[in-house]
């Protein structure tokens, strides 16, 4: 007796369709399941049993041999007890077939029979609809965000019983549906903004830059100069996400198991902070069962990382290649995974190790060579992925007694928008979405500097020894401030605004 139930399985951040295969024969009583499964998967077997018999059914004395096809890829997770304990009370004539080539199957079985969330539902709801499906029969939990995908019916099941008696026909479960443009309206709105900072008007200016031209920016400063502060609030001056962003960003929340069932769909910007004891495994992704890390989790958002000399070298190092190529990549022996991870890097720094280096107000402890031994802790290939260094001085009183409101979020996050539609207008039909990512040709075509441009770049660059890579970082930054003033060439005062973004060139020229 052979049963076929239809399910998915989690491939990075996108899922793929698997028959479970199950079969049973007479034989001493066995149950194997095949077809690459992990532990998780192997383990399926007793909360199956335990499940079944908890649930009023009997369990079938036979031999049960379980296959999940395609046979040459890894199944993970505990998403198949639902559709391995279906397929055996298919097989055993419990389950009718009629419903059961119309729906995905997925979820966690406990040993009662009620069903436990899983990770990635987002996913697999996606790769069921491009399937073709009618819909996903799941665990309550997870129906929020599966329904977030539209025109597929999601079925919400609290415990095996109610599965049973829907693909019989004898219980109708409607579908869970939600209201999509609601949910993103609702959920599009940051709790910080920018009116809450006093002073620091010149680090704003900086990442209003950063913001426009998707630059990755270093803050350098003493403690409590409010660095934490206006990072966390960068976000909410980045353009809005787009439903396909949203999207996107949620499937990777979604397969980390990170989806709060209040917001099943992730509208605003990531903004992610690890600390710096992270692992280059926390960071870039990867482990045993491989997961995306810090920067994938960030994807459409921001990266900050805090104490940047404190990190491990080694963990620093493997953030070139996301930064370069916008994704990251864990081989493995039977799979290669690609998580995306297009993120705009956001470090802040002390300029020596007590804090103080220059402090009019406090006195600097630190030797000259102590001062480069933590700041060589920053590789040089690093630091030339980092348009924009902007050094943040501590508040004075009279900006913290300040009553007055700063200038908010919205106006600041206008003028960005606007600069954004010029470089989307400026790239149409490549896949460069802002001056960070250009390359030479493009920095050639659109960075044309006038003479007297080009004589203050010229002795700028002599002087300070700076690498042909900082140039063409002055460049892209220098291109980004005309667009925010609607200026198709990039003139004098541009370059010479760009060059005080490089504040350690200047320091260590």
């Amino acid at each position: 007796m052979l049963a076929k139930i239809l399910s998915s399985a989690l491939i990075g951040i996108d899922a793929i369709p698997v028959d479970v295969e199950v079969d049973l024969a007479p034989g001493l009583p066995a149950f194997t399941t095949v077809g690459l499964p992990d532990g998780a998967v192997k383990e399926s077997k007793d909360r199956v049993r335990a499940a079944l018999k908890n649930s009023g059914y009997d369990f079938p004395p036979r031999r049960i041999t379980a296959n999940l096809a395609p046979a040459d890829i890894k199944k993970e997770g505990t998403a198949f007890d639902l559709p391995i304990s279906i397929g055996i009370l298919a097989a055993n004539k419990i389950v009718k077939a009629g419903k059961l080539k119309e729906y995905t199957l997925v979820g966690e079985l406990s040993l009662d029979g009620s069903l436990n969330a899983i990770r990635g539902a987002l996913s697999i709801a996606v790769a069921a609809k491009l399937s073709g499906m009618s819909g996903v029969i799941l665990p309550v939990e997870n129906a929020p965000e599966a329904a977030v995908v539209q025109n597929l019916d999601i079925i919400p099941a609290s415990n095996l019983t109610e599965v049973v008696e829907f693909l019989n026909g004898t219980t109708q479960i409607p579908p869970y549906t939600i209201d999509v443009a609601e949910i993103f309206n609702d959920n599009c709105e940051y709790s910080e903004d920018f009116s809450e900072v006093k002073g620091q008007e010149s680090a704003k200016r900086a990442l209003e830059i950063a913001a426009s031209g998707g630059h990755n920016i270093l803050m350098i400063g003493p403690p409590g100069s409010g660095k934490t502060m206006l990072a966390r609030r960068i976000p909410t001056i980045l353009p809005r996400m787009s439903f396909d962003e949203a999207i996107e960003t949620t499937k990777i929340f979604s397969v980390n198991g990170m989806i709060e069932k209040e917001r099943p769909l992730m509208a605003v910007r990531p903004f992610r902070s690890p600390h710096h004891t992270i692992s280059d495994v926390g960071l870039i992704g990867g482990g045993t069962t491989p997961k995306p890390g810090e920067v994938s989790l960030a994807h459409n958002g921001v990266l900050f990382l805090d104490e940047l000399p404190e990190f491990k070298k080694n963990v620093l190092e493997v953030l070139r290649q996301p930064l370069e190529d916008g994704k990251v990549t864990i081989s493995r022996s039977l799979v290669s995974l690609t998580y995306p991870a297009t993120v705009m890097l956001v470090a802040a720094m002390n300029p020596c190790p007590c804090g103080y280096l220059a402090d009019p107000l406090h006195t600097c402890s630190c030797t000259p060579v102590g001062i480069h031994r933590y700041r060589s802790r920053i590789s040089g290939p690093l630091l030339d992925r980092i348009d924009i260094h902007i050094e943040v001085p501590a508040v004075k009183y009279r900006d913290l007694a300040d009553r007055g409101e700063a200038e908010s979020s919205a106006a600041i996050a206008a003028r960005v928008e606007n600069s954004r539609k010029i470089q989307a207008e400026r790239f149409k039909g490549t896949k460069i979405h802002c001056n960070a990512q250009m390359t030479p040709r493009y920095i050639k075509k659109h960075c044309e500097l006038d003479s007297a441009g080009n004589r203050m770049l010229e002795l700028v660059t002599d002087r300070l020894g700076l690498s042909a890579r900082s140039y063409t970082r002055i460049l892209k930054v220098a291109r980004t401030i005309a667009d925010l003033e609607s200026s198709d060439n990039i003139r004098e005062q541009h370059i010479a605004e760009a060059i005080q973004y490089r504040s350690l060139d200047r320091k260590t020229s």
